[in-house]
């Protein structure tokens, strides 16, 4: 079954995680109900669109583990018996409902469609064929999953059935992760900003996604799946009273109105490090944090950063998923002469070109050896061809390297580093590689109250103040709480920093430097 097969081969072990948890959930539910007892609420957007292709696997596996089908069973696994139930509405965009009956022909759902409101349409439904389950694309965060757990019996005052929510444990990160690592189809909405999907009448773009605006003031926005913070996913759920959906909302994002997001918006890193000796423990790694604060000085966020082996497929895969999720990734490690050096080649194997001479860069690199350099000197200066952009600087004896939107740091120490990414900041003035965003501010309290006391406040302090990061970090298993407060408008953070020494007596916090 193509399901179940790209999840167990993606190496994503928390969604393959995820992904088992979900379908015995299903599973058991058809062991516990008849197929003809059972039914699926499919509403076009993506929560339901992962449940639908769950339910193919699950349902595929079932039949399986009962000897109903065997292994060589046709790729896409046996028909879907599920009866499935569609809530058409007058307020749903036409996108949702184009994308439901092109799902519904492709995949042979038995789509029950009901034109009344939820309740009314569910009680008519259930009088005329009787279900005892529903399966139900519910996660947690939605208003509607307070309460519930992967089995639920419905609430008082409607019709008696059991809502089962196999992904209701399930995050915004994950249902892009499967969605994506699938490669199924999904509502072209989420492909133009759109996050969390409702009627025409309460949903737009989401403005954290905004990357400006055209000459003729059609404003563009990424995808859904390149929302960083999932608390977000719900940010495009407003009243859509005038303007309408191609003009900027007064809508606060990082501190800033998103009248300016295109100057503003958020860029995005991911960080690669090289090296068996950090994945060993033999050397510690000092390049990263300091990228880390490097480029949250220049307002960029990290979304990801992770350490490879020394070896070319490991850092080629790597590369190759990050160059299209970040904005900008940075590698640093495993460049030079010695045979475990790879970092360049995997970059190569990554873009699916080839390693070839670079006449350019030789130069420098034998004025650099000089006398020492007595072996094959072409061997040394390889580089990906026709993706190599040479960044000079007249501080630098060799370029820094780019390659479309990756960069690779030849630093071994943190020294080095910084006069690279000095070098590199001073570059982006004239040719742009880098682009310089409002940056980073916070704020430290610490204090000596147990988290029981204090995270209920936190939480309700992330929902009140949704452009703000609130964490929260001890340097010892003795020492005070230390709440991290992180944005980019001074402003909003004190006003954060207030609203949450308010719930405390005097004293409760102090703030840290």
């Amino acid at each position: 079954m193509e399901i179940d097969k790209a999840v167990r081969e993606s190496g994503d072990r928390r969604l393959q995680r995820k992904y088992e948890t979900a379908v015995f959930v299903i599973q058991r539910a058809l062991v516990l109900y008849s197929i003809k007892e059972v039914a699926f609420s499919f509403n076009g957007g993506k929560d339901s669109t992962v449940l639908l292709h769950l339910l193919r696997a699950g349902y595929y596996l079932h039949e399986q583990e009962q000897g109903m089908i065997s292994d060589g069973t046709a790729e896409d696994g046996p028909t879907f018996p599920i009866r499935t139930i569609y809530f058409e509405s007058p307020s749903a965009f036409p996108e949702i409902n184009s994308f439901t009956y092109e799902t519904a022909s492709k995949y042979g759902l038995k789509l029950d469609i009901i034109r009344l409101d939820f309740k009314s349409g569910l009680e008519a439904l259930l009088k005329s064929e009787p279900i005892r389950a529903i399966f139900l694309g519910v996660r947690n965060g939605d208003p509607t999953a307070v309460g519930q757990e992967q089995f639920s019996p419905s609430s008082p005052g409607w019709p008696p059935f059991m809502r089962v929510n196999p992904i209701l444990d399930w995050s915004y990160r994950d249902v892009w992760a499967f969605l994506l690592t699938c490669k199924v189809p999904y509502c072209s909405l989420y492909d133009k900003g759109y996050t969390s999907i409702g009627s025409i009448y309460d949903t737009v773009p989401n403005t954290l996604l905004c990357t400006g605006s055209s000459a003729e003031g059609e404003e563009h926005f990424k995808p859904a799946h390149r929302l960083l913070d999932g608390r977000m996913e719900r940010a495009g759920r407003v009243k859509k009273i005038v303007p309408p959906v191609s003009s900027c909302f007064n809508t606060i994002s990082n501190g800033v109105n998103s009248e300016d997001e295109h100057q503003h918006s958020t860029p995005v890193a991911s960080i690669i490090s090289v090296g068996d000796e950090i994945l060993s423990g033999t050397a510690v790694d000092y390049l990263g944090p300091l990228l880390f604060r490097k480029l949250h000085e220049i307002g960029w966020v990290v979304s990801r950063s992770v350490a490879v082996q020394s070896d070319i497929d490991s850092v080629a895969d790597e590369v190759e998923r990050r160059k299209v999720d970040a904005d900008m990734v940075f590698v640093y490690g495993g460049v030079g002469p010695l045979h475990s050096d790879v970092t360049l080649a995997g970059v190569a194997k990554a873009f699916g070109v080839r390693m070839a001479p670079h006449d350019a860069f030789n130069e420098y690199y034998m004025s650099l050896q000089g006398e020492q350099c007595t072996s094959n000197k072409d061997e040394k200066v390889q580089l990906p061809e026709g993706i190599t952009e040479l960044l000079h600087h007249e501080k630098l004896s060799v370029p820094l390297l780019k390659f479309q939107n990756v960069i690779v740091f030849s630093s071994s120490n943190v020294t080095e580093l910084e006069e690279q990414w000095d070098c590199l900041l001073e570059l982006s003035k004239s040719i742009g590689p880098l682009k310089v965003s409002e940056p980073f501010v916070y704020k430290h309290l610490a204090t000596n109250l147990r988290d029981v006391e204090i995270s209920k406040h936190l939480s309700k302090l992330s929902l009140q103040f949704p452009d703000i990061y609130v964490g929260g970090f001890r340097k010892s298993r003795s020492g005070p709480l230390v709440v991290n407060l992180e944005g980019k408008d001074p402003m909003r953070i004190e006003l954060a920093a207030e609203a949450l020494c308010k719930n405390f007596h005097p004293g409760a916090f102090t703030t840290i430097i």
